[in-house]
């Protein structure tokens, strides 16, 4: 299962990175969004997928799963929803101001 989910999360890199490398202001923020959740799966992939293990009950447990990285999933889904907000105001600003998303139109304009 491991081996799918690393195939997955490198194939959501790799989409957002080639999103990174795209002109436009709308699809590099779309690129920042891509490459948060693949964070979040890699970050819940290392920390071992395991079926059926509880969380830690009691002391005398077999298997347990560990809480830790699912809060700090969490915590970085929180943060990430934040960034792709900022991201977006300030990527609709732009356009409203410049009336372009054009990154290579923007950097002309900020050279006059």
């Amino acid at each position: 299962m491991e081996i799918l989910m690393s195939i997955m999360i490198g194939i959501v890199f790799t989409v957002s990175i080639y999103l990174f490398l795209s002109r436009s202001l709308l699809r590099v923020t779309l690129a920042t969004l891509l490459m948060s959740h693949g964070v979040h799966l890699l970050l819940l992939t290392l920390s071992g997928l395991q079926r059926g293990a509880s969380p830690f009950l009691n002391f005398q447990a077999d298997a347990y799963s560990d809480p830790l990285p699912q809060a700090l999933v969490l915590t970085a889904i929180v943060i990430s929803f934040g960034v792709t907000s900022l991201l977006l105001v300030m990527a609709y600003r732009t356009f409203k101001v410049h009336n372009t998303d054009d990154l290579e139109e923007l950097r002309g304009s900020a050279d006059e």
